[in-house]
């Protein structure tokens, strides 16, 4: 009898356990906000509105974690990473008894942080004409998966009246891990929760009040088509680059006083390569630094004070100063290596282009700077180890019968148009160029045509990469190549780039949703 009831207790307990992980999972593979959608487009047909006179605010909030209240560890090796077997160690500074490291993201695991090279960010900048509230934030990190903005956008203060706000990731690898990936190891992760909330904070913070300092101003556009040499590398064929440093600068109405300056372009935030252990906004800092206060001789500009707002672009392909040169504005110094040198100097040679291009003789003044925003939800499908993890609910928490819910924007503003996409986009999908190369999976006419980008009716059209969600790279699906034999001649393997993608079928979605909130924002009213 004694031993009866002892296998009923096991396995009652074992039973409620069970039960317990299979909640766990039944509400991760639920997602949070399950019934929402952001299916808006405003102003919406029948509004009466009458378009005045554009307003814009700004606000910033730093999002460095204080490392003060994280313990410290000891590199033993000098890797950069936190391996207990090779001799490193830590010690429990804040007296918890648990391992609290600031985890970094990008390159691989077990990447704590050991110090601050240069602040990280949330910036906002809001607009507000012809009766839309739109505000646009752009955030130092990695990665952040869809529902965390849902999150934020509930939290805004609803007496501000804000129709939408679009969020962005920089795709920063020297940023917290702010997706879980990155977090001391796979069987053990460590993900700090409370950074995670300081970050979403800090948008709302930041949301709100950009919108209440909004204030009358006038817009001046730039689109300054780069050569790829000394900026950046695209590691993957076909060799298609993101080459537009677009701009927009925001001054106060009637005066030459700079606001804010957005700024736009397509490269992977990772020029220290996982060799740091200090965390940095990498060469965005000084892209930032250089718009604001100016970049110093030789060969350098005057800034625009305010506040400079860097959009990432399209990162897909891949695209990389990893293996770059890039050269010293002095004309005498080259760097090779990853290092803040070569950070500074890329971020700082953006700027001047930036700064040349807004003052150029093709700068564009906006006459006309109404609001217009096409927010749509979507449902792409997720394959492989990246589709199982999003049905575990171990990552971009939600699962739709085979789909995860994501969203594209569509926004006008003036004569700048702005396209978002919620991952790593190819940049052939914007830009043409895609190929259907023999070895490839799926041979055949490229799908994902015509060219993104060419469908934007902008003086200056922007597309902003990992924005509102991180679904990973968003590849051609006639360039997918998983099975041998390999295109482009590879033999012992494919390129680089699958491993980090839903599948296949992912560009499709996207291309086709992007074109229809295009064709939405170009026939309202």
């Amino acid at each position: 009898m004694l031993d009866y009831i002892a296998n009923h207790k096991i396995l009652t307990s074992v039973a409620v356990v069970l039960l317990l992980i299979a909640g766990c999972f039944g509400y991760r593979i639920k997602g949070p906000y399950r019934s929402y959608r952001a299916d808006l487009a405003k102003p919406a047909a029948g509004d009466s509105v009458t378009p005045g006179v554009l307003e814009v605010g700004v606000a910033k909030r730093d999002i460095t974690p204080n490392l003060s209240l994280y313990d410290t560890w000891t590199d033993a090796d000098g890797d950069s990473k936190f391996n207990e077997s090779k001799g490193d160690s830590w010690t429990d500074s804040n007296g918890n008894g648990k391992m609290d490291l600031v985890w970094m993201a990008g390159f691989s695991n077990n990447r704590p942080a050991k110090g601050v090279n240069d602040p990280l960010w949330v910036r906002a900048i809001a607009f507000r004409n012809n009766g839309v509230t739109l505000a646009m934030v752009t955030i130092d990190s990695i990665g952040i998966f869809h529902e965390k903005f849902i999150a934020v956008r509930k939290s805004l203060d609803p007496s501000l009246e804000i129709d939408h706000v679009l969020f962005s990731t920089s795709h920063n690898h020297e940023a917290p891990d702010t997706m879980g990936i990155w977090s001391y190891s796979p069987i053990r992760p460590k993900f700090d929760y409370a950074y995670m909330e300081k970050v979403k904070l800090a948008c709302k913070e930041a949301v709100e009040e950009a919108v209440r300092n909004l204030q009358p101003a006038d817009m001046i556009l730039a689109d300054k088509v780069i050569e790829p040499e000394g900026f950046v590398d695209d590691s993957r064929k076909p060799i298609v680059y993101d080459l537009h440093v677009c701009s927009a600068r925001f001054v106060k109405h009637g005066t030459d006083e700079t606001i804010g300056t957005m700024v736009s372009w397509g490269n992977h935030t990772e020029t220290l390569g996982g060799s740091t252990s200090l965390l940095t906004s990498d060469f965005l800092n000084w892209v930032r630094l250089g718009v604001e206060g100016g970049v110093s001789e030789p060969n350098g500009v005057e800034g625009f004070g305010g506040m400079c707002l860097y959009f990432q672009g399209m990162v897909g392909g891949l695209m990389t100063q990893l293996h770059t040169t890039v050269p010293h504005r002095d004309g005498a110094q080259k760097f090779d290596s990853a290092s803040f040198e070569k950070a500074q100097a890329l971020g700082e040679n953006l700027a001047v282009v930036v700064a040349n291009s807004l003052r150029g003789p093709e700068a564009i003044r906006t006459e006309n700077p109404k609001v217009q925003v096409v927010a749509k939800t979507i449902f792409v499908p997720m394959e492989g180890l990246y589709g199982a993890a999003c049905m575990l609910g171990l990552v971009h928490p939600g699962w739709y019968w085979g789909k995860g819910k994501s969203e594209v924007n569509a926004i006008r503003i003036g004569d700048l148009e702005i396209l978002t996409i919620p991952g790593e986009l190819y940049p052939e999908i914007a830009e043409g160029g895609i190929e259907s190369p023999e070895g490839a999976d799926f041979p055949g006419e490229p799908v994902e045509v015509p060219p993104l980008r060419k469908q934007m009716r902008g003086k200056v059209n922007m597309i902003f990469g990992l924005a509102n969600d991180e679904i990973g790279y968003i590849i051609p699906r006639t360039q997918w190549d998983v099975k041998p034999p390999y295109a482009y001649g590879e033999t012992d393997e494919p390129q680089y780039g699958e491993e980090n993608s839903g599948g296949s079928e992912i560009a499709p979605v996207i291309h086709r949703e992007s074109l229809a909130v295009l064709e939405q924002l170009h026939t309202m009213p």
